[in-house]
């Protein structure tokens, strides 16, 4: 991919593009996806899924250059606030108990590579 980017509908292109990537990465991995790009007044989460007896809520980060840090960095404790605070959200609007076992997974996209990392962080207040 050359180039800069250009306004916010090239950024939700490229962003759709990279969502649509993990979420066919993770299938091939076993996951349900239940949904994508949930939003709701708490916050957005990129994917939600089923592993096993996990509910996932995923956050999908791309980096194009290894300089700028690892997408996994990106994920910093203000977004661990907003995903969880939405992740709760969606477990009260679909009825779930809190003792439903849950997980807050990374999908960190370079060029090269595609990286999972599950139970990436804990539940933030």
């Amino acid at each position: 991919m050359t180039g800069g980017r250009k306004g916010p509908d090239s950024s939700k292109k490229i962003g759709s593009r990279y969502e649509q990537a993990a979420a066919d990465f993770l299938q091939d991995r076993g996951y349900k996806i239940l949904e994508r790009n949930f939003r709701c007044p708490a916050g957005e989460i990129d994917i939600i899924a089923r592993e096993g007896e996990y509910l996932c809520f995923l956050e999908v980060k791309f980096r194009s250059e290894k300089d700028r840090g690892t997408p996994q960095e990106a994920v910093n404790g203000r977004k661990q606030r907003r995903i969880s605070r939405a992740a709760l959200y969606y477990m009260m609007k679909n009825g779930l108990s809190d003792t439903t076992p849950c997980r807050f997974d990374v999908v960190g996209i370079l060029p090269e590579k595609t990286t999972l990392i599950k139970n990436a962080f804990s539940f933030k207040r």
